[in-house]
Formats: structure tokens, sequence, C-alpha cells
């Protein structure tokens, strides 16, 4: 009998929480202090156990409970526990071994037998006691069933171990998954927080963020011990709470990164998830760490704690909070997207979303969903031939309750495979490896998985051949990618097979992946389709370069599917809005509705557009590249539609868009060529209806405003003309020209220039018989785009100013974003082949690198744009490239510079009152030939000590060179 006693208790059933309100406190708390001596009516659970009142110990006043005689883990104390039916409880009790016994985890325990049913035993709370302070255990029951034999019990894993057992209290009140949780430790106690490990915890009046007090942190033994919270039965399954919680570095420590965690057990077996990655916390400052989190399964065990990425240091932490939020409920009176599209509608998603609102807003507007990170091999399958499928299963049966079309993401990628399927292996073992579990999976889910990304992110357009170097190319080239599309045609024929890749919308990653499919598909490999992920900005790429390449790959006889679509308020990975500007949120509205757009014009080629989440809270950008508000989706943060939503369902109702544009000085020529000047900055693109689309520039002048318009539109008509309005006066080009005006044809349509008065509110509108295309908005004047010259040449790379330099013009660096003197540099550049070399001639006479940052080191950094985009943000082959005046290189771009970090070969040379760089950076995405135009900057910065004190650039005034490529020059090629 107690073997099967015990093993029901090893079961640990989870507690039932109810998600509605329970009743009000429905009588006084039941306190058990052992203060009159006796045991309260705590009783001995377990033959030979003793439990006593004695002074040896005590938590408050004198008294405590001593339970002794132990031989098995649910020996200990119990109680006849005075709960009542459908009145949740809050439980606490003070915990501490008795002198001389090892660590252990003591838990509280009920034990109860619902009517008509088996015995159950349902875990309120547990803690790592010790036998050198108290420990707060504390938790929530509720049982709803008609039961008897109810004991409260307290049990430890340790068999045998002594322990006191003071100040139980158990407290009737409402709802526990509904009441915030706070610490501020200003009481001088840690608040309920306990160690994971080792850690010390403290209340100390060292720091404080709020208050005079927070929590110490000492003795970490790893990066994942430190405080720890006990929130089991406070989270109510499917429920949404904010969490946050304030830290900072111990004394002493210069730089940390710190998160927040969550581990919850399911019939013991642990889950770790992230709520907050770990963060930047620099020294000496107080850092928010911020999230919110969901609870999706069953639990026994569930605990939030304070971790860091690497390392044991000290922190403090303070002003902890936990809050319940409401839902929303979701919109009805709107139209439902799904039915708004000629294709299927899809949304990544997560087991969270399948809950409450968040399901509810999944089935009302998609009819497809992807499994976001349950179907990845990390997830299925963590160690050889041990898989785990309970998540997934969970969404493709909410897939397939809801009547929606599931993708499969993803079964072979660079990331998210556990080292072991690469650890030892030559190139059979690895295919062998990859048949397995490509067939296992996809075999699981035949019928029901309609498609599968087999393979992700394999094309790397930097590379010669174009693909990526990852442990799989490295083992097995060509072949792993060749065996994971047989082997998944083998094991489900029917499922459509798919490359899934990001930037596809960029030339140079389109035309490699374009050859890679033909390359496969002319070899038999049973490829079905391409899946073009999208993950994109407010403002980069032109949604022309969307449709430029659905169009490319339809003539290869594939299926295509927008993957993962998002679009970021931001264009850099550094910015950060709290609040969002509402401007921000508009023009993603029209930014949505120029995607759909073009996906309607290319439905004839497109079977699915997902969005990579259902709406703001849940997006992945939240926390990648960094930590920041983002709102990238079709639905704000409590599910209501938004702008953008509006851009897929109902373009009418979108708010009105404002638009900005620079006009630079420039003189123009209007003879309806395209000037140089036109050519230093790219065209503003006016969005595409039907056939007509354009672009759009101008230039000031002392005369008025130049404008330009370059159209296409392949049918001619005497009805085809150009307005451009100026603050209210309208000015008429039609394709024969017109007043202070010129057009010209050109191969897909034409350009017209005219000379219209200075002005800031401008509208251009194209007119196509009934069609018309237009951009709204303010334009303002702005300093020339500086033009500079490289000469072809190739000098000797060492530091010296040779004959070859003299060919090229000089250029000065005068523009001030810090200071207003200091080091400056004359500069001047040449070219041969594929690279540019840029000598920079530097006045400086006291250097310095005593700073850890390099950009706060005398340096020269070069700013160079192959394709001189002018984007705010750098796309793959642009870069930022630093010498400091020793020598030392640092390359920063886009993803950690990966695709430019090899460019960069540099010599330095001292000399009286200064120093020299000479630099050569190849350029191979670029096909260099006279008349290039490159986007083109140099800056210097000065240090004094450890400071930068000042800072000079040839073009950029904004000091945003090393985020944004807007505002460079421009360099020629002679």
């Amino acid at each position: 009998m107690r073997t099967l006693l015990r093993a029901l208790v090893a079961l640990l059933l989870p507690v039932l929480f109810l998600a509605a309100a329970a009743p009000a406190r429905a009588a006084a708390d039941h306190v058990y202090d052992f203060e009159d001596g006796t045991t309260q009516g705590w009783s001995p659970r377990g033959d030979g156990v003793s439990v006593a009142a004695t002074t040896g110990a005590a938590h408050g006043g004198a008294a405590s409970l001593l339970v002794t005689g132990r031989t098995a883990n649910w020996h200990g104390a119990s109680l006849a526990a005075p709960f009542v039916k459908g009145v949740t409880y809050r439980v606490s009790a003070y915990v501490r071994l008795a002198a001389g016994q090892p660590a252990a985890t003591i838990a509280l325990t009920v034990q109860r037998t619902p009517a008509g049913g088996e015995t159950t035993y349902e875990r309120v709370a547990a803690a790592t006691v010790t036998d050198g302070a108290w420990v707060r255990l504390a938790g929530a029951y509720l049982f709803t069933a008609d039961s008897t034999d109810l004991q409260l019990y307290a049990e430890s894993d340790d068999a045998t171990g002594r322990y006191h057992l003071d100040d139980v209290v158990l407290a009737p009140q409402g709802d526990p998954t509904r009441e915030p949780i706070a610490a501020d430790f200003e009481d001088g106690t840690t608040q309920d927080w306990s160690p994971r490990a080792s850690a010390a915890l403290a209340a100390t009046a060292e720091a404080a963020h709020g208050g005079t007090r927070s929590l110490a942190v000492t003795g970490r033994s790893a990066s994942w011990d430190g405080p720890a919270l006990n929130v089991l039965g406070r989270l109510g399954k499917g429920d949404k709470y904010d969490v946050s919680v304030w830290v900072r570095l111990g004394a002493g420590v210069d730089s940390g990164r710190l998160g927040l965690s969550i581990e919850r057990r399911t019939a013991g077996t642990p889950s770790y998830e992230q709520i907050v990655p770990p963060t930047d916390v620099p020294a000496g400052e107080w850092v928010r760490l911020a999230g919110t989190y969901t609870l999706s399964r069953d639990v026994d065990f569930l605990s939030l704690y304070v971790e860091s990425d690497t390392g044991t240091f000290p922190f403090h932490l303070d002003d902890f909070a936990l809050t319940y939020v409401a839902p929303k409920p979701i919109q009805t009176d709107i139209p439902a997207l799904k039915d708004r599209v000629p294709f299927t509608l899809g949304s990544a998603l997560t087991r969270p979303d399948t809950f409450g609102v968040h399901g509810e807003l999944l089935a009302r507007h998609f009819n497809g969903i992807t499994p976001g990170n349950e179907l990845k091999w990390d997830a299925t399958e963590p160690r050889e031939g041990e898989y785990a499928f309970a998540d997934a299963d969970d969404l493709v049966a909410f897939g397939e309750r809801h009547g929606m079309t599931i993708r499969g993401h993803t079964l072979a990628w660079h990331s998210q495979t556990p080292a072991w399927v690469f650890e030892g292996a030559d190139k059979q073992t690895l295919l062998n490896r990859l048949e397995s579990h490509v067939r296992t999976l996809v075999t699981r889910y035949k019928g029901r998985i309609a498609a599968w990304d087999v393979v992700n992110e394999v094309v790397d357009e930097n590379q010669p051949d174009g693909l990526r170097r990852s442990p799989w190319y490295e083992i097995a080239g060509l072949d792993f990618i060749r065996t994971a599309f047989r082997v998944a045609h083998e094991a489900d024929p029917a499922a459509k097979l798919f490359i899934n890749d990001y930037n596809t919308e960029f030339p140079r990653k389109r035309e490699a992946l374009y050859a890679l499919v033909k390359r496969l598909k002319a070899e038999g490999v049973p490829i079905h389709g391409v899946g073009h992920q999208l993950h994109l900005n407010i403002e980069q790429p032109p949604a022309s370069s969307v449709e430029d390449t659905i169009e490319r790959f339809a003539g290869l006889g594939v299926q295509q599917q927008v993957t993962e679509l998002d679009v970021s308020v931001y264009t850099d990975f550094v910015s950060s809005y709290d609040p969002i500007p509402g401007e921000l949120i508009a023009e993603q509205g029209h930014r949505y509705k120029e995607l759909f757009d073009v996906f309607r014009r290319q439905a004839a080629h497109l079977t699915s557009v997902t969005v990579w989440g259902e709406s703001d809270d849940v997006s992945w950008l939240n926390t990648w590249p960094i930590n920041r508000l983002n709102a990238p989706l079709l639905f704000d943060r409590d599910l209501q539609a938004k702008p953008a939503y509006w851009g897929v369902a109902d373009p009418s109702k979108l708010p009105p868009r404002v638009r900005r544009l620079e006009a630079p000085a420039g003189e123009v020529v209007l003879d309806g060529k395209r000037d140089q000047q036109w050519d230093l900055l790219p065209d503003a693109p006016i969005a595409r209806v039907g056939e007509v689309s354009a672009g759009f520039q101008a230039r000031t002048t002392a005369a008025g405003m130049y404008v330009l318009a370059e159209v296409a539109d392949r049918s001619v008509s005497a009805a085809d003309r150009v307005t451009f309005t100026v603050d209210g006066v309208a000015r008429t080009v039609t394709r024969l020209g017109g007043h202070k005006a010129a057009a010209r044809p050109t191969p897909t349509g034409y350009r017209v220039e005219a000379l219209v008065p200075k002005g800031t509110d401008v509208d251009v509108t194209v007119r196509d018989g009934g069609t018309a295309v237009s951009w709204t908005g303010k334009v303002t004047p702005a300093p020339a785009v500086k033009l500079t010259t490289a000469a072809h040449r190739a000098p000797v790379l060492d530091g010296v100013a040779e004959p070859a330099w003299r060919a090229a013009p000089e250029i000065r660096t005068g523009t001030w974003i810090q200071g207003t003197s200091g080091a400056t540099a004359t500069v001047r550049s040449l070219w041969s082949g594929s690279t540019l070399y840029v000598l920079a001639q530097v006045t400086d006479p006291a250097l310095s690198e005593e700073s850890p940052n390099a950009w706060e080191q005398d340096s020269v950094e070069i700013f160079v744009d192959p394709g001189n985009g002018k984007t705010k943000g750098y796309t793959d082959d642009d870069g930022q490239y630093r010498i400091s005046f020793s020598g030392r290189l640092t390359v920063g771009g886009t993803f950690d510079a990966a695709g430019v970090k090899d460019n960069l070969k540099a010599v330095t040379r001292a000399v009286p009152g200064g120093y020299v760089v000479e630099a050569a950076i190849a350029l191979p995405t670029a096909t260099l030939r006279p008349g290039t135009l490159l986007g083109f900057d140099v800056q210097v910065n000065d240090a004094t000590g450890a400071a930068r004190t000042a800072a000079v650039t040839w073009n950029d005034a904004t000091g945003r060179s090393y985020l944004d490529t807007s505002h460079w020059g421009v360099l020629r090629l002679a």
C-alpha cells in the first residue's frame, strides 16, 4: 500500500486552477505558529515519524514544529486540511532543516479523494531548503469537485531529512491568478525569493531602484543560478501576464547581461522559456527587464528567475511586478482577413497563441498556420532517436479543428539544430541522420501538413557559388539538400516541398536562389516551391523589388509562398521608440497596402501569404536584434485592428499618409535626359497601380525646385501626363513636355523634368487614362550631395602616398558631428578591379587608444555602399570600415557585418603631427567600371584620453553614418 501511495505521490498531478473569478474571502485565515507548545492539529505522516513543538528553532516567536523519524520521501507532517470546495487559498509556510542536514527540496502537497475517483496528490509549493536559514514556501490551492480525506502535508526529497515547520497560513481569498505579485524588499526580507542553487540572497541598502533597499544576489555557482520566485498557482493556463523587474550589476562588475526566464515542470520534466533574453546592463545603471508570459501547460512546478548569459557576477534586483493582463475581446464587427485575399492567409504561432482571445483571433482571420518553432530539429529531436511531438501535435490539431492549411517549418536548417547532429559525422553519417529525421517527421504528419520548408536559408549570395557554408554544406555539400527533398517526397508524395530563404527581394540573393532552384529542378529533385520570408521594414525594400522577385521565379514553374512576412517600424538595428509614433504606424499601414497590392496582382503565382505572428505582442521582433518595442504585425498588442490590418482589408480606411523627401541643392538641365545629378540619389517610389508606376526626385536651386518623374507606362496615350502640385499650384507635363519642362521616352515609359516654384507641400500624380498613381508629402531643402572621383589606379598598400594617388582629387573632412574642431583628414580614392582604395592623411598631434570602444579611439572610418542605395539602414553589402591610428581594424554592417567583415585590409603609418591610413576595400558584390557610383563617406574620430572629443565627416551631418546610408556622399569611378 505504501509503495502504491508513494508512486501516486510521484505523479504530482497538477492543480486545476479556474480562470473564472473565485468567491471572495470565505473565512478567517488558518494560522499555525506552535507557540502554545502543541502540534495544533498536525500529525505524523508515515510509520515512525514524530512531530513535536520545539523551542530549538523558530521563525516567528519562540516555537516551531520539528519533524523527525522519516524513512520515505512522502513521510512528514500532515494536517486535516480545512479547505472548502470552490474557495482559493493562499498557502504559505516557513521551513528550515534541522542542524547538520544537507540541503533538500521540501514541498507542501495536498492529498484528496474526489467522489467516485482515485486519490490525487497536488503540489502547492516547493523550494530548496538548508539548515542555515528559514525559507518561505508559498502557493495557491483550489479544488472544485466533491472530495474526502483532504490532507495538507510537508514532504522532502531527502527520505530521512529532519526539518522545522513554522508560521503556516492558509488564507482564503479571491482568484490568485488575477492578483498581482510585487516585491520591493523594503521590509528587509527576501519576500519569497529563494536561490536556484548556491546563490546567497539578502535585502540590502547598498543600492535601490525605488525606496531604500534591493535584493543583493551573490555567491552564484552558474549563469542560471540566482534569485527565483515560486509562482505555482499564481498564473492561469492560457492567461497573459506582464512581468518586469529592475536589475543592476554588483559593485566592481564592469559589464554583464541579465535576462528573465521561467522554469516549468510537468510530471518532473523541466522546460525553460525566456521572457526577456539576456540584455546589456551597463555598470552603475538600473535596467528594466520587461516582457509578457502566457502559461500554456498544466504544471506541477513554476518558477520565475533572473539569470545571466555567462558568468557568475553579483547583481541586484528591485521593484519586481507580475500583473494579469485582462484580454480585450477581439473585434467581431470587422471583415475576416482570410475572406479579403485570393490565397491562403496564414499566421505563425506557438502553443500559447491557441488559447483565449489569441486563439479566437487566429480562427477568425487566418486559414493557415505555421508552427514557429515546434517542428524545428531542436524541438522535435533534441537527442538522437528521442523525439518530442507534444507541442507540434497540439498545434497541428488546432489547425485541423479550424480547417486550416498547415505548413511545416523546418526540416533542415543551419540554426536550431542540436550539436549532436554534426558531431563526429562524415558525409554518410550526416545524411543518414538527416534521412531518419525527415522521414520520421514527414511520415508522422502525412496527409495533415500540406507544405514543408524542407531546407531553410541555404543561400549566401556572398559566396562564389551562392551557397551558405553551414555545417550541412561543409560536410555533405549539395547532397544534404537533395537528400532532404527526396526523403520528404517519399514520406508524403502529396505534400508540397519548399526551399525557404530571406532577402530574396534583393537582386543578388534572388539570382543566387534562382540558379540553385533551376539546377535542382534540372536534376529531378522534387522541389515544388520557393518560400520568400519577407522580413521587411516600413521603408525598404520597395514593393517593386518584391514583385520583381515573384515575377522572376514565375518562369521556373514552381509554386511561390510568402512565408514569414512582417514589417518592422525600425530601419536600423539600434533605434528604439517608446511609444512608437503614430505617424510610423500609419506609414506601416500604407506599406502593407502596397505589399498586398503586389500579392493580389501576383495571385496566379502565389498560393499562400503567411505573416510571422498574429499580433504585435507575440512578434519575435520585440527581442531581435535587440530588446525594443516593435509593432510589425496586423493587430496590436491588445489584438485590435491597426492601420496594417486596414491596409490589407480595406485601404480606404487608412489614415492619411505623410511622406517626407529631401530636395538637395543641385542644378539640372531641363532636356528630359537623366543628368548625373539625379543618379546621386535613388528615386522615391510611387506605388504601382495596374501597369503604371513611377519614381520621383527633387532638387532645390535659386530659381525654384527641379522635379523628376520616371514613369513606367508602356501604353502610349496623348492623355498620359504628370502633374506636380506645390503648395496648391499645379504644373502638368505630358509626354511632349510643357512650360519650363521637358519629356523624353524611355524603354519602359517616359521621363519628365520640370522647374516649379519652391514649396513644402508637394503632390506628384501620374495619370494613364483612368489610372492614377501619386506621391503626396513634405519636401524640404537640404545641402547638396557631395560628389568626388576615384581614379583608375592600383597603389601599393604600404602607408605611403606614392605618385599614383596624385591622379585622384582630394577631399577634406569638414562636417562636424561632434565638437567644432579637432582631428581632420584629406582623403583620396583609387579603384582597380573589384577593389576600392582610400588614402586618408590625418592631422592629429595627440593620439590615443585608451578607450575600450573602437569608435572612441583615434581612427578613420570609411563608409561604402556598392549600390548607392541611400537607405535608412544598412543592406548586406554596405560597410563601415574603421582603422585606428595603430592599424586596428573593426568592421560594421548588417547582421554583425557578416557579408563584409573580410573585405578590409589597411596599413597605417605615423607621421609628424598625425598619421596616414591606406586602405583596400574589396567590393565583390558590385561590378566596378567607369561611371559607377558608390555611396561613400569618411569620418575622423578624435580621442582625448579614454573619450572621443570630436568627430568630423566629409558629407553626412546626421551623426548616423554607422546606422544609415541615406546621407553619405557619392564616389564616382573615373
